[in-house]
């Protein structure tokens, strides 16, 4: 079975094509432009490059969240769109697990960071080794100290992964457990991840029709938290 996996949850953009287990392709940039620029004309050309038509993909993938609220939208939306005219299954995943397949047999516990702003992170924690990994929490949103604090129970190494690996690496308190800053290729979230991680899914019948792909936010949009905050002062 082939995926066509997609990821805009962050800045860069992907776009991947997944036989089996074996990748045959992926595209990806990390340049100014925005998804609406660049996610389709990706898409076309993993499926040229890979020789793949549309009608051959068993699966759709995309990052679902945690990430980029338009971003995200995007993403989904344009699953959606391509799934709906053969009903083919989808698979959302989530974005910090994406970002944990890059290290898939490395033994060590891979934090998973994305920056939300607010001084929060949004995260979730993975062990990884030979056989593969786990996954150690759910899906969060955290401070940073609040982070370091529960990575000291962990073993390492610690490697710090996503858009807020930098961020957390410069505190003190990470510096203090060793914790790892991997290269920029293995740092960010990739179509290659969501492939393998929406595998994993369709495996454990996980997938879902395209009408019931969401996506997965763990806090309300900041217009309407500010809304809701001052409908509260009132």
């Amino acid at each position: 079975m082939k995926i066509l996996a997609i990821d805009t949850s962050a800045g860069p953009s992907s776009a991947a094509v997944l036989d089996g287990e074996t990748l045959l392709g992926e595209f990806f940039l990390n340049t100014r432009q925005t998804h609406s620029q660049t996610l389709l004309t990706l898409v076309d050309g993993v499926l040229r490059c890979t020789q793949t038509e549309l009608g051959e993909i068993g699966l759709f993938a995309v990052s679902a969240g945690p990430g980029s609220f338009t971003g995200v939208r995007i993403g989904v939306s344009c699953v959606k769109g391509l799934a709906f005219p053969r009903g083919t299954l989808c698979a959302g995943v989530s974005t910090l697990e994406a970002m944990a397949w890059n290290f898939y047999g490395i033994p060590g516990t891979v934090c998973a960071v994305m920056d939300a702003r607010c001084g929060q992170v949004y995260n979730a924690v993975f062990a990884s080794g030979e056989d593969g990994f786990c996954r150690l929490t759910e899906d969060r949103a955290l401070s940073m100290e609040a982070l370091a604090q529960e990575c000291r129970a962990y073993p390492g190494p610690l490697y710090l992964v996503g858009d807020g690996a930098l961020l957390c690496h410069q505190q003190e308190n990470f510096q203090a457990l060793g914790a790892k800053l991997p290269p920029q290729p293995a740092r960010f979230q990739r179509a290659a991840g969501v492939a393998m991680a929406a595998l994993r899914m369709q495996r454990e019948g996980r997938a879902v029709p395209p009408e019931r792909l969401m996506p997965v936010y763990l806090r309300l949009p900041q217009a309407e938290r500010e809304l809701r905050q001052r409908l509260a002062g009132k």
